[in-house]
């Protein structure tokens, strides 16, 4: 009976330390520290690799422009005063290389840099005219042939015959926000089908000009009836238009910021919608 007694008391001691065991786990268990656990759904970035919708600037989204724009002068030794004298000490209006094609060289560079297409016509028609003995007022005649080739093999939003007027500083400059630019004028032939088509381009740059520089444009110059040219080679295609940038006595400083001015405006006509 002693052995009896002594084993129940031991299975008693055992069966005691187990409820003991089970009552105090979950006490001790609440103090024990939790590691930390991050969901798998949740993925932490670094600070500077988040990007926020407030951050990115209007200005900063720029609009796309798509065009092909074509620039030529019929006449391409139309020259400026102070230009030709700061090249060669000699005032003239007409010079074989500092001349209207220049600028013409520098509005296609600038159309390039906004993002549209642009050529030039690679002629002098001058040099080719007086090696034809072929006389001034012929000019239009002659350089005809070689615009129409070029448009009929192309396609163009917009065709620049490109010149320089014959007024003084006076009256063909502006200053807008402490800047001097030299103004624009517009020459459209009346006497063909597209009168309407190529008025209508030349009502649109002058719009766009105006918006950047008011005052930076003169008069759109309506020209046809008898004596006179109306067309201007304007008949070849549906977006010739003839500019008079600047006149005789406009800087070169002018003129570029001129070019500026047209080749942004130009840009703002090609945005795609």
């Amino acid at each position: 009976m002693e052995d009896g007694g002594i084993t129940m008391k031991k299975t008693l001691q055992i069966w005691m330390s187990v409820i003991f065991v089970l009552f105090i786990f979950p006490v001790v268990l609440q103090y024990v520290p939790k590691q930390p656990t991050i969901p798998a759904a949740l993925s932490i970035k670094e600070p500077g690799m988040i990007v926020y919708a407030s951050n990115v600037l209007e200005e900063d989204i720029k609009p796309k422009v798509q065009g092909n724009v074509l620039i030529y002068s019929t006449h391409a030794h139309e020259a400026y005063e102070p230009i030709t004298k700061a090249a060669n000490g000699k005032v003239a209006v007409s010079h074989h290389s500092e001349n209207i094609v220049k600028v013409g060289a520098r509005l296609k560079e600038n159309l390039l840099a906004h993002g549209l297409a642009a050529e030039q016509l690679d002629i002098d028609i001058v040099k080719i005219m007086q090696q034809k003995k072929i006389p001034y007022h012929r000019s239009y005649a002659a350089i005809r042939p070689y615009v129409e080739k070029k448009v009929n093999e192309g396609s163009y939003d917009l065709v620049i015959d490109m010149h320089r007027d014959s007024l003084g500083p006076s009256k063909t400059t502006i200053t807008h926000d402490g800047q001097r630019y030299a103004k624009v004028a517009f020459v459209i032939g009346r006497d063909h089908p597209y009168y309407e088509r190529n008025l209508a381009k030349a009502k649109q740059l002058k719009n766009e000009m105006e918006k950047l520089v008011p005052g930076i444009t003169r008069e759109i110059i309506i020209k046809g009836g008898r004596g006179v040219d109306g067309k201007y080679n304007q008949d070849l295609n549906t977006s010739i238009i003839l500019i008079e940038m600047g006149g005789v006595g406009n800087t070169e400083a002018e003129i570029n910021q001129t070019v500026s001015v047209v080749g942004e405006s130009i840009s703002a006509m090609m945005i795609v919608q």
